[in-house]
């Protein structure tokens, strides 16, 4: 099982079925606060929808193209980061992340993603490290751009959000650029 920790209150667990409850506890506490960027809430109403999403990240985890984590501060899971995928023969992957909305402005995730940034470049030996945030999404567009990634580009109409769409800005980060 994968278990990494970043610092003495912050770790990355594999995301598990006994997990459910929690996250989906979480979810429910944060729903409006993250439904403003993420796509998934209206079809994630019960625990059963939260336990079918984690055998989906658990199969690509066994299929070695995906790495979804639980995010423990204090021993309490307070949001999931994950290698969205994992592109083997570019050697490219893909964060993408939440957090509960009570968990804000601790430092969490910015250390998080710089973590699996770390993990992708100096254990997967991968070439680059992707992040892609709404246009309008300041707080998620702040995490690549501190870390100093590349602002690469812009998507246009990436993403549907329930009632309209959404560009993403594209960030990356090349291993020889993280490393210096």
């Amino acid at each position: 099982m994968f278990l990494h920790k970043i610092n003495a209150d912050l770790s990355l667990k594999l995301i598990q079925l006994n997990d459910a409850d929690r996250v989906f506890e979480l979810t429910e506490e944060s729903r409006s606060y993250l439904r403003e960027w993420l796509p998934w809430l209206d079809t994630t109403t019960k625990v059963k929808d939260t336990k079918d999403y984690i055998k989906f990240c658990l199969k690509g985890f066994s299929e070695n193209n995906s790495l979804t984590t639980v995010i423990l501060f204090k021993g309490e899971i307070v949001g999931v980061a994950s290698f969205n995928s994992i592109n083997w023969s570019n050697k490219t992957a893909y964060i993408g992340y939440w957090l509960g909305h009570a968990y804000q402005g601790n430092g969490i995730m910015i250390n998080v993603v710089r973590a699996l940034t770390d993990y992708a470049f100096q254990e997967l030996q991968l070439n680059k490290v992707e992040v892609r945030a709404a246009l309008g999404n300041k707080k998620s567009r702040s995490i690549p751009e501190k870390l100093q990634y590349t602002e690469e580009g812009c998507i246009r109409k990436a993403e549907w959000l329930y009632d309209h769409y959404v560009d993403h800005v594209v960030y990356g980060v090349l291993a020889e650029e993280w490393t210096r």
